[in-house]
């Protein structure tokens, strides 16, 4: 570790916390109704959209209108991605005349876009069209984000209104979270990422004459070697930019290249990579802000803040010691930091990024749901793997997804009030509102249905060598951490991988699809339950004995309930897995 390294993960840090407060605020007044700069420019946009659509924006959603209208919402947006990828190749703007996408694996990424995943099966090069990228991934790239804000808006108006039976209005709260914040942030962020050089075009790949001509051998499916010598490399453009800034803004994730923010055309510079990670941090940590606003309790906000940031710097000191540290199975390698080297473990990384840089951006992407990278989390130390695989388990409340991430991270809020009252033997209060039974079970219920999906799945797949198993390219704990890794982002959205699990199969394509489903809309409803049962109660006076849940006490108290339930649920796993190959690797033995 370098002072170097340090300094650019507190710069970063530094940055998000200074622009948390202002687009906080601004949210704020977005989803409450109050004058913004922007309405002069978007208000009769929106008009417009309501009266072609027939939306009442003044009508009021009741929690179970809410949750029907965003399911079947989500519903009718998948099954179109999902028919756009089978057709693609009748369709425009494919000028790599690229065949239609396979049925399991379009269900699969239209499962995965549409719950904010961004999970990708496949080389997206040589997969989707630029029309398939453009008309339905980078448009769920939009309205999964917009979602996961306007639900997080509905549970905060659940915290702060009093003996209501509504919520808000769904489709007022994602085209404002539309038009107000993800659309303008975007255009302003995709002409930034120009300027560094990530390729916004049309043209069909460029075919490059290599310099020396390389011979491959092969193998085909009937075991006989083919020899060829390639002469020519195909060069992969098209419209990354405008992706780019939404995948990252709205926490998505999925590159418009197969090696993602690692990849040159949309990761080029030192500066493009603080933006793209400073632009995954920035809505989930504006959203507490938001929080503390729109309940009139701006001290509150800033608490959960302050346990997000603990669990993240936590994160990110694990991550960057173990990958800063040199392979104890490399003797004969020097690994030191050196003018001319960055020591450590580099495997995986891009030199022009370096471990600092790499570690950093592993954590921020699964603190958040987000899922790009820039860096192969199937190369890191056991250790550093380790950190992108916990923060998930942790159920993406570290910030979280946009969103996502704040909704999350309320029912642990809840959870924690709720263990403060048993404690000193009062009934628990939430900001004027007593936890009762039934927030308790729904609370519960969202907690358990995150692990069920993440360690069935996952037990299925270990216990089928001809499905789960033959699509392993590692044996041993390494082995069960690609398996384990690849249902805990599929269920937490996220989409980041263990490489070395070649999931573009049946089995994997139609059982993650199942995983992302499960951790986005089921963990939705019990969630709005809670809201709508919080909205209908009275405000119940403070007293001696109510928790205040503005206070550094409450901050330990809310990291030590989030910490533990993901220690109790998943560390017999994690100690099967990345804990046992550390002190398998440090005994002599890789996997």
């Amino acid at each position: 570790m370098t002072a170097n390294g340090w300094f650019q993960i507190f710069f970063f840090f530094a940055l998000v916390l200074l622009c948390a407060k202002p687009l906080g605020v601004y949210m704020a007044r977005v989803f409450e109704r109050e004058h913004t700069w922007a309405d002069r420019i978007f208000r009769p946009v929106e008009l417009l959209v309501y009266r072609l659509t027939g939306i009442d924006e003044t009508h009021e959603m009741a929690w179970t209108e809410y949750a029907v209208v965003m399911l079947l919402f989500s519903l009718v947006t998948m099954v179109a991605t999902y028919a756009i990828e089978r057709l693609q190749h009748i369709l425009p703007l494919n000028p790599q005349h690229l065949a239609a996408v396979t049925p399991d694996l379009a269900f699969n990424t239209a499962a995965s876009f549409t719950t904010n995943t961004n999970w990708q099966s496949y080389v997206p090069e040589t997969t989707m069209s630029y029309l398939t990228q453009m008309l339905t991934l980078a448009y769920h790239n939009f309205f999964s984000a917009a979602v996961g804000i306007a639900l997080a808006v509905a549970l905060i108006r659940g915290i702060s209104r009093r003996e209501s039976k509504t919520l808000g209005n769904f489709w007022v709260d994602a085209t404002r979270a539309s038009l107000w914040v993800l659309l303008p942030a975007c255009l302003i962020y995709a002409l930034l990422l120009v300027s560094q050089g990530v390729v916004q075009n049309f043209r069909p790949y460029d075919q490059a004459k290599l310099v020396q001509a390389q011979t491959v051998t092969t193998t085909g499916t009937d075991g006989k070697a083919t020899t060829q010598t390639i002469t020519t490399q195909s060069i992969a453009q098209g419209p990354a930019a405008s992706q780019e800034a939404i995948k990252m803004l709205g926490t998505n994730g999925g590159g418009f290249f197969n090696a993602n923010s690692a990849h040159p055309f949309e990761n080029p510079t030192p500066l493009s990579n603080l933006m793209q990670m400073f632009s995954i941090f920035v809505i989930p940590a504006a959203l507490t802000v938001t929080l503390g606003r729109m309940t009139r309790t701006p001290k509150h906000g800033w608490a959960v803040f302050a346990a997000m940031a603990a669990l993240f710097f936590a994160g990110v000191l694990v991550a960057y010691y173990a990958e800063a540290q040199p392979n104890p199975l490399l003797h004969s390698v020097n690994q030191h930091v050196a003018a001319t080297q960055a020591g450590g473990n580099m495997e995986g990384k891009e030199v022009r990024f370096g471990i600092a840089s790499s570690a950093l951006f592993a954590t921020v992407t699964t603190d958040a749901s987000c899922g790009a990278v820039n860096s192969m989390h199937d190369s890191f130390m056991p250790l550093g793997g380790l950190v992108p695989m916990v923060n998930i388990m942790l159920g993406e409340v570290i910030f979280g997804g946009v969103g996502a991430g704040l909704y999350g991270v309320l029912i642990f809020v809840v959870l924690s009030v709720f263990i403060a009252g048993l404690m000193v033997g009062r009934t628990p209060e939430y900001l004027g509102k007593k936890i009762e039974s039934y927030d308790v079970k729904m609370a519960m219920l969202y907690v358990l249905i995150f692990p069920l999906s993440i360690l069935g799945f996952s037990a299925i797949s270990l216990m089928m060598p001809n499905l789960g198993l033959s699509a392993l390219t590692n044996t041993g704990p390494h082995g069960l951490s690609e398996i384990l890794y690849a249902y805990t982002s599929a269920t937490g959205n996220n989409g980041s991988a263990f490489g070395g699990l070649s999931a573009n199969t049946h089995w994997y394509n139609l059982s993650l699809a199942a995983a992302m489903l499960i951790g986005r809309f089921l963990m939705i409803v019990p969630m709005l339950a809670i809201a709508g049962n919080l909205a209908k109660k009275k405000l119940v006076p403070p007293s001696p004995g109510t928790f205040p849940v503005h206070t550094p006490l409450f901050t330990v108290l809310l990291v030590g309930v989030i910490l533990i339930v993901g220690a109790l649920t998943f560390f017999p796993a994690l100690s099967l897995g990345p804990i046992l190959e550390h002190l398998l690797l440090h005994a002599g033995k890789s996997f």
